[in-house]
Order: C-alpha cells, then sequence, then structure tokens
C-alpha cells in the first residue's frame, strides 16, 4: 500500500495564529485551520483536525464495513456512516474523548444479528480504529430497507 501525505503551514501563535492544511497526496484541496474556531462550537467555517479524523474513519469504516459483509456474502447496496468526534480537557490535557460511529445500511442476504456482528467486526479490524485504540469508541449500527 502506498504512503500518503498531508501538509500544514501554520503562521503565529496558537491563539493569534491559523494555518492550512492540504491534503497533499491526492490534491484534492486546502483548507483552513484555527485554533479559536476550532475550540468554537459552530466551527467558524474552517476545518478542523477533529472533523478530519471524522472523515477519516467514516471513510475507513465504511470500507472494513464492505469487506466484512463480503466474508459473510452479504450484499451491500448503501451504506452511510458518520462518525462524531469528541474533544474535551482531560487531566493529560486536550485530547479526543470519544468517537461515535453511526451507521445505516440497506444490505441483502443476512439476518440483523449477522449485520451486527459484521459491523463490530469492521470497527474493530478497521485501521483508523486501531490507530485510534486510546479513545472510546461506540457503534450504532442498523440495517434499513430502500
Amino acid at each position: 500500500m502506498p504512503t500518503r501525505t498531508a501538509r500544514t503551514a501554520w503562521d503565529g501563535g496558537l491563539q493569534d495564529g491559523s494555518g492550512q492544511v492540504e491534503l497533499t497526496s491526492s490534491g484534492l484541496g486546502t483548507f483552513d485551520v484555527s485554533f479559536p474556531k476550532r475550540a468554537s462550537e459552530d466551527g467558524g467555517g474552517v476545518t478542523n483536525p477533529e472533523e478530519l479524523v471524522g472523515a477519516a474513519h467514516s471513510a475507513c469504516y465504511a470500507m472494513s464495513l464492505a469487506a466484512a459483509l463480503g466474508k459473510v456474502n452479504a450484499t451491500p447496496h448503501s451504506m452511510e456512516v458518520t462518525t462524531h468526534v469528541s474533544v474535551g480537557m482531560s487531566a493529560a490535557g486536550l485530547g479526543l474523548t470519544g468517537i461515535e460511529l453511526v451507521v445505516r445500511a440497506e444490505v441483502e442476504g443476512i439476518d440483523d444479528a449477522t449485520f451486527l456482528e459484521a459491523a463490530e467486526s469492521a470497527k474493530i479490524n478497521c485501521p483508523i480504529s486501531k490507530a485510534l485504540t486510546g479513545v472510546p469508541i461506540t457503534l450504532d449500527a442498523a440495517r434499513v430497507t430502500a
């Protein structure tokens, strides 16, 4: 597998500075970042590390679930994975305090119990989940009909 690269250019201090994160490998874009906006409730119209972690996790989990469903001969027609990443202060300082994966999937060929087993397996085997083992990760998974 290839190595992927992202880059951030930052100017100034934490409270008065800002930067741009670039998706270097894909060339798909450059996005503004700022700590005061990161800490605001609405995000201030810029992205932040937690949102980028959530994007990576939801994409990786969807692929992991597709693989897990294939192993049980299920046919996934569609999936929607939403990742909620919480950040807060602890004794160790600022950090991720929890991640919630929410998946709704239209899947044929298996029952609900088998789907939930595949969904849990996908959470455990997703490379991004593995990288985030220090953060509590919960899963809310359900099959839906078309």
